[in-house]
């Protein structure tokens, strides 16, 4: 025993560590029987026809019709504001909350030096695409973040502790951490037991495979340098020579157009093709999985894509409105509510804050159609003045506060109005 501990009168016995370590059981997963965690995910993404190309988020994405569907999606929902407002428990009504540390970070700069449009499009792409997106946000010691860094899918994994999970990987600064949920926010979709996302891509893999099946073909047939068929000669050649002659002739004949598709072949000469038949060409062009379909997983407008084979609204704000309607809030809701778990305290949630995409800067109208608004917004009367030039970025003017009475309605000089009918004689 110490001099220091015989003085504080205590043994030399390790102190009780109050925080349990992380531990978990092993559970192995062998290919005869794989465990949950192993098939979902990405780990499903081979077809049961096994020729069909494998589907992963590395050769989903060289699809131009998935790039094109998670790229507008992310950055559809980076572009818009995401406020933090405040819920009115009587009216319902949602006032935006000033000087709240997550304004900044999720809309002017969330780490340093990295824009926060560029964190926000990064999590959602990877959200859209693998169906899990990750970001570190530590919290300060009132629970506020400091600063919501996106981590990378493939070098973040889960660590589970009862219902508690873990997150083990490598921040900006090159650390190595193990963060609780609570400094995390987890994008996670189709999440069947609430934490293992699932990609659309991985769970319609088959069709998915057909789509890049396709795009594979068609990228041999266009580069020209595939393997198109194969010539059986019969082996009668004196020498070598004679052989390389008769490998000249057959590929003249088949060039010669003279010869009309028709070339003159020994007894026993056979030719033959290795491309795709005009039938497997046509089933692959009606299937049209490379477009129509994918769209459909992630539910996106076809004029959204420029397939306007399909025909287009007159009206560019209705499909605007359908976009955001059909698309836009099935994705947006859900990183709303993912992030508010991850970024506000149970305590603010509990209090009514809530985070809510400003989705007016996609269904910015014409200047006709917004000067006449506000025009019979401000005449109806339902908004001052004053507010409709707020929307407009212009300075209030005196005396723009006070509602316009309506057209059969008069105003005096104190601001009180008056039945128009006591004002007007009676003809």
């Amino acid at each position: 025993m110490s001099l220091f501990a015989r003085l504080m009168n205590r043994s030399d016995k390790g102190a009780v560590r109050v925080e349990p370590p992380v531990t978990a059981s092993v559970h192995t997963s062998g290919t005869e029987d794989p465990a949950g965690w192993f098939v979902d995910g990405w780990h499903s993404g081979q077809s049961r026809v096994k020729t069909l190309p494998r589907v992963t988020p590395e050769t989903a994405q060289r699809h131009a019709t998935v790039f094109a569907c998670c790229n507008i999606i992310a950055g559809d929902l980076a572009k818009v504001p995401l406020r933090v407002v405040e819920k009115d428990k009587k009216t319902g009504r949602k006032v935006p909350v000033q000087e709240h540390a997550l304004d900044y970070l999720l809309n002017v700069e969330s780490t340093f030096g990295v824009p926060a449009i560029l964190t926000r499009m990064n999590a959602v792409y990877a959200f859209a695409l693998r169906g899990n997106g990750y970001a570190y946000a530590p919290r300060d010691g009132g629970g506020q973040p400091l600063l919501i860094e996106h981590v990378h899918t493939d070098r973040c994994s889960i660590l589970r502790d009862g219902r508690a999970r873990f997150y083990d990987f490598e921040d900006g600064a090159g650390v190595q951490r193990r963060a609780p949920a609570r400094s995390m926010v987890h994008l996670r979709y189709l999440a069947a037991d609430g934490w293992t996302g699932r990609s659309p891509l991985s769970v319609a893999a088959e069709s998915v495979g057909l789509a890049l099946a396709g795009q594979e073909a068609a990228a041999r047939n266009s580069s020209g340098i595939q393997v198109r068929g194969y010539v059986k000669m019969e082996d009668n050649f004196q020498d070598e020579e004679a052989a390389r002659r008769g490998i000249k002739g057959i590929r003249h004949m088949l060039r010669d157009p003279d010869a009309e598709g028709w070339p003159v072949l020994g007894m026993n000469d056979e030719i033959g093709t290795l491309d795709l038949s005009a039938s497997d060409q046509e089933l692959l062009a009606s299937r049209k999985f490379d477009r129509e379909q994918l769209a459909a997983l992630y539910r996106m407008p076809p004029s959204k894509l420029q397939m306007l084979e399909f025909g287009v609204k007159a009206n560019g704000q209705q499909q605007s409105i359908d976009y955001k309607t059909d698309c836009l809030t099935h994705w947006g809701n859900l990183v709303q509510d993912f992030m508010e778990v991850g970024l506000l305290t149970r305590a603010e949630r509990a209090r009514g804050l809530e985070l809510a995409h400003d989705y007016d800067a996609l269904m910015e109208a014409t200047t006709s159609e917004r000067y006449a608004a506000n025009a019979k917004a401000v005449g109806g009367p339902w908004k001052t003045v004053n507010e409709t030039r707020r929307e407009e970025g212009k300075e209030d003017i005196a005396g723009g506060d006070v509602l316009y009475p309506p057209s059969n309605m008069t105003r005096d000089d104190k601001g009180k109005t008056k039945e128009s009918e006591g004002e007007i004689d009676e003809d």
